[in-house]
């Protein structure tokens, strides 16, 4: 009994010796054949060069190259319109800025100016019609005001400050500001027939709307 179960012992151990041993050579065999695989592609292919003329072996060689800068051809050619397309929008963008910084300080130092237009009105609206006609110095002061107003007022408007005076205009809520309305029979209703302050617009854009009255609608 005893030898019996010592020989199955053996008999397991010879089997668990031999299994490995095969799975190596199975695992080895598989190698040397993929080895033999790619052996044989290199061979083959050495045997087409082989068969080539040398101006083939040239043709095949230039080809190769040209794919390979065709291929960096069109890459660099993506690179080149991405980056161009973002210089554009930066060159836009600085160029809006830019413009936004010019038109903000314009438009305050505009501002500042539309004060001293308003004094040179007052100046000559505090001058009564009979003194001007009557005293001689009166009226050479008052044509010399009124003559830097008119100066001024060109000059800002050469540079895109100007006056908004719409008498016999018809209301526009864009750039008029209504202070009164009354009824007036020989106008239409909504059109400006006063003018209590004018207003200024620069390059377009209204800096103080013009305030006037507007005739009313008739009941």
């Amino acid at each position: 009994m005893q030898r019996q179960f010592a020989s199955v012992l053996k008999a397991s151990a010879r089997s668990q010796a031999i299994f490995p041993a095969r799975a190596f050579s199975s695992a080895r065999i598989n190698f040397n054949d993929a080895k033999k695989d790619s052996e044989k592609s290199e061979q083959a292919e050495d045997a087409v060069n082989e068969e080539l003329s040398p101006i083939e072996k040239d043709l095949k060689t230039l080809r190769e190259k040209l794919e390979k800068k065709e291929k960096e051809y069109v890459e660099l050619k993506d690179s080149y319109i991405r980056s161009k397309a973002d210089f554009r929008n930066l060159q836009e963008t600085t160029k809006r800025e830019i413009q936004k910084a010019k038109d903000f300080a314009l438009q305050k130092f505009a501002k500042d100016l539309i004060e001293s237009l308003d004094n040179f009105g007052h100046a000559l609206s505090s001058v009564k019609e009979d003194s001007v006609k009557a005293n001689e110095e009166i009226k050479q002061l008052y044509d010399g005001v009124k003559l830097t107003r008119d100066v001024f007022e060109k000059t800002l408007s050469r540079h895109g400050l100007e006056k908004i005076d719409p008498l016999d205009e018809e209301f526009n809520p864009n750039k008029h500001e209504a202070t009164f309305q009354a009824p007036h029979e020989e106008k239409e209703p909504g059109t400006v027939f006063f003018v209590q302050q004018p207003g200024y617009e620069l390059n377009g854009r209204v800096l103080r709307a013009a305030k006037v009255g507007i005739v009313k609608a008739k009941e």
